[in-house]
């Protein structure tokens, strides 16, 4: 299996006037995509990754998005200062894991038949400012109509 994975992640409800973005690259060469400033409602980010099949026949995702090591492989949403806003009180970064992600599932996603594989995390964390860290608990991908 080689092939794209279409992805949409529904931050719900994040704190106002905050910047948001997804991550693309690692290390002190990423930038920040899809930047987004946060108001009443939610924030939605829609990306691709690529399947792959290691030697093992395991299921691995890989791509300018795709953060980790096999096997706890995640997308970074960049948050404040990590997505380009100096000003910014905030320098956060939310984990979204594509770990658990059943072949089953992403065999159902063939571009025919208009699914996409979605996830809805907090964009609020515990202390009032923005989610952080790996998302908690974490209710997993599901497909859905594009």
């Amino acid at each position: 299996m080689n092939d794209d994975l279409h992805l949409r992640i529904i931050l719900i409800s994040p704190p106002a006037d905050v910047d948001f973005g997804l991550q693309s690259g690692s290390g002190n060469k990423y930038k920040t995509v899809q930047k987004q400033v946060s108001g009443n409602g939610d924030l939605l980010f829609v990306l691709s990754v690529k399947i792959k099949n290691d030697k093992d026949g395991n299921i691995d995702f890989a791509g300018p998005f795709v953060q980790g090591s096999k096997g706890e492989r995640f997308i970074y949403i960049d948050i404040g200062t990590y997505a380009g806003n100096p000003e910014s009180e905030w320098g956060r970064r939310l984990k979204i894991p594509l770990r658990d992600i059943p072949v089953s599932v992403i065999e159902k996603l063939q571009p025919d038949n208009k699914l996409i594989l979605e996830t809805r995390v907090p964009g609020m964390g515990k202390d009032g400012g923005p989610n952080c860290a790996t998302v908690k608990p974490f209710e997993g991908w599901h497909a859905v109509p594009v």
